[in-house]
Formats: C-alpha cells, structure tokens, sequence
C-alpha cells in the first residue's frame, strides 16, 4: 500500500541529530509535538520535553545510585536510547491516531453515502409512481371519450 511505515531507525536518526543539536548548543530544549490515542473518535494533542529530561512529577530525582561503570558512560548510552524510544512511541501514538480519524472520517462517509441512498431512492420511487398515475389518468381519461 501507499502508506510509509514507521520503524525504529527512523526515530534513532532523529534521536542522533537532537542530541547533536544540544550538545553543539544549537537548541536549549527539544520537544516533540504528536496525537496521543484515546480512541478512535478521540486524539489529544500532545507536547513531550525530550530534551533536558522532564521527570514525571511524583518521581524522586535526587534518588542515588551506584553503578559498576562510570555515571557519564552510562548516561552517553542511555540518553540518546531514551530519546529514541521516545521518538519512537511519538511516532506509533501519531500513527495510531491517524488510523483512528481515518476509521472515524470513513464510518462517516458511508453512513452517509447510505443516508443518500435511501434520499434518492425515495425520491425515485415517488417521481416513478407519478410517472405511473398521470398514465393511468390518460388512459382513464382517453377510454371515458371513447
């Protein structure tokens, strides 16, 4: 078919080129703007803050941890996977909604297109039985001069 799919190399492409823009202090914040699903009649815009990371509120950033490796590895790994998980779940959450509005837009479409059907064949139906009654008078009123 026609539509373009979606994988995961795409997103990691965009995850690279925003970090590089943050590193090279090109973009102070980069967020992403998508249609969250809800349902099929029902997409929320949605803004996301990729970069700096924005925690969720609740959560404990001043939590510590020890790691076998060095912090800054770790963090130089995981940073541009999140980004492009990130990116990633953007795009499938876009996509989906997209197929929802084109689900909603097409039961639209045809109970409409059946509204019409009924419309005209009413229509029909009623211009036919006139048709049919002035005939039926001519001939009545042909056979009454005889």
């Amino acid at each position: 078919s026609g539509e373009r799919q979606i994988h995961y190399p795409h997103a990691e492409g965009v995850a690279r080129s925003v970090i590089q823009r943050f590193e090279a202090e090109e973009d102070d914040v980069c967020s992403i703007f998508f249609s969250r699903y809800r349902s099929v009649i029902r997409q929320d815009p949605t803004e996301l803050q990729l970069i700096p990371a924005r925690f969720p509120e609740g959560t404990d950033d001043a939590a510590h941890y020890e790691y076998e490796e060095d912090e800054q590895a770790i963090l130089e790994d995981l940073l541009p996977r999140n980004v492009a998980v990130q990116v990633f779940g953007a795009l499938m959450e876009n996509a989906a909604s997209e197929q929802g509005a084109r689900m909603s837009a097409m039961d639209s479409a045809t109970r409409n297109a059946g509204e019409m059907i009924d419309r005209l064949t009413l229509e029909y139906n009623r211009s036919r039985q006139a048709a049919i009654t002035t005939e039926l008078i001519e001939i009545i009123s042909g056979a009454e001069a005889l």
